[in-house]
């Protein structure tokens, strides 16, 4: 991907620079040659011919210098700032690079404190509680599903992974194609609320409710690392990022506070 983006930049500025080289030499009459260069020498204009290959001249009234010089300083100008969006798309891909060097391959959660110092989030130990009991959420092998309504949950009611900005950057290198998010936890005793699930009859089908959090997210490699961070400032409260497979019960959840 770099790699690409990358050639596609010095293609483009190629692409200008060759542009750049030729220009309209305007005539009199509102015609044009397509010339490399021209001077002035007395009451004549040397130019050399694009069309001809070949060095032409002509008198100086029959030229219309005026707009000839107008149209050059406006593409000079255009090639400039093409070329200062060029640099820039560069100097953010390679800021790009270095972001990623940082974070590890493995599967999990990640965040950067302060853009620099790496933080490692630990998955919850997340249970699916119903009327049948307790069981252990595995990403690999879900529970068998039984008809009825029950909840994802996590232990205690406070986190002890603190996050002191309400805007986080949040790293999640996925493990396989699966969606993720962010999601407010409702605190009930001991325990905290991550997803309201209910398993309808005859077709075992799980319909999940969570209290998702609007974020944005930034495809950062093709292996499966994202950026993620939340649309709008987050109230102090508990969080998780979650990876899950709709309708399985499988999720993985990367559990935080926010505290101010």
């Amino acid at each position: 991907m770099w790699r690409s983006l990358k050639a596609l930049s010095a293609f483009l500025l190629f692409s200008a620079l060759c542009s750049a080289a030729n220009f309209k030499l305007y005539l009199a009459d509102g015609n044009y040659h397509l010339v490399r260069e021209y001077k002035i020498t007395g009451d004549r204009v040397k130019y050399f011919s694009v069309e001809r290959g070949d060095w032409e001249e002509m008198p100086t009234l029959l030229i219309d210098l005026k707009k000839t010089e107008a149209e050059r300083a406006d593409r000079a100008s255009a090639m400039a700032e093409q070329t200062r969006m060029i640099g820039e798309e560069d100097k953010a891909v390679r800021a790009q690079q270095e972001e990623v060097l940082k974070i590890p391959q493995d599967p999990g959660v990640y965040m950067l404190e302060d853009g620099k110092m790496l933080r490692i989030f630990k998955v919850a130990e997340s249970t699916y509680h119903s009327n049948k009991g307790r069981s252990i959420l595995k990403a690999i092998s879900p529970i068998p599903l039984v008809p009825g309504k029950g909840t994802v949950e996590i232990p205690e009611p406070h986190s002890l992974n603190i996050v002191k900005v309400d805007r986080p950057d949040l790293y999640i290198q996925l493990s396989d194609e699966q969606r993720f998010t962010i999601v407010k936890l409702t605190p009930k005793g001991s325990v905290r609320i991550a997803e309201r699930v209910a398993v309808l009859p005859v077709t075992n089908e799980a319909m999940e409710e969570m209290d998702v959090v609007e974020i944005f997210r930034r495809q950062m490699t093709e292996s499966g690392l994202y950026k993620i961070w939340p649309k709008e400032p987050m109230a102090p409260g508990e969080y998780a990022v979650i990876e899950y497979t709709p309708g399985k019960l499988n999720a993985q959840l990367w559990d935080f506070s926010v505290k101010r």
